[in-house]
């Protein structure tokens, strides 16, 4: 992988942090329940992407950035289910 593609590729993944944040700090509290769902499928989709993006072991540098980002997508989608299961868990009636 040759200098300009590593700097493209640093560029697109500062880039794409920027956004995401910003998307996230936008949706308000009262919407963070009924999207959870929606946000835990995206987040299966960013461990996909990262699982390639690890064992295609382009240099360290990617295997090492994508290893990192398995290990925080696996953390959002496991706390995405916990939360989603203890807010329906709300809605069942007491015996």
């Amino acid at each position: 992988m040759d200098s300009e593609s590593l700097v493209a590729a640093l560029t697109i993944f500062v880039l794409a942090l920027f956004v995401g944040f910003e998307v996230i700090t936008k949706v308000p509290p009262t919407l963070h329940t009924p999207l959870m769902s929606g946000s835990n499928a995206i987040s299966g989709i960013t461990l996909v992407g990262a699982i390639l993006s690890s064992g295609k072991q382009y240099s360290t540098l990617t295997t090492v950035l994508g290893t990192l980002a398995v290990a925080l997508a696996t953390i959002n989608v496991v706390g995405g289910f916990l939360v989603t299961h203890r807010i329906l868990g709300m809605f069942r009636r007491k015996s």
